[in-house]
């Protein structure tokens, strides 16, 4: 494992660092090592079924009734 020395953090900072690490039980260097990997960690995959869960309403079901009789639709307000 490589060592990872920070210089010039402001003292507030590392205050609110060594609250927060003691609100985890964890020592200020833990809290460090958790915060950078958190902030650095790529996000898992999700799957389909989760994002199209996601999608918000977007209208009716009629409003996307397929339309085949030669004619526009109907223009859906904005």
């Amino acid at each position: 494992m490589a060592n990872l020395i920070v210089r010039g953090i402001d003292k507030s900072l590392v205050q609110a660092l060594k609250q927060r690490a003691a609100k985890h039980d964890r020592s200020a260097e833990a809290e460090h090592r958790e915060i950078l990997a958190s902030a650095l960690r790529r996000p898992g995959k999700r799957r389909l079924t989760d994002v199209l869960a996601a999608i918000p309403e977007a209208g009716r079901d009629e409003d996307f009734v397929r339309v085949e009789d030669g004619t526009e639709a109907r223009r859906v307000p904005r």
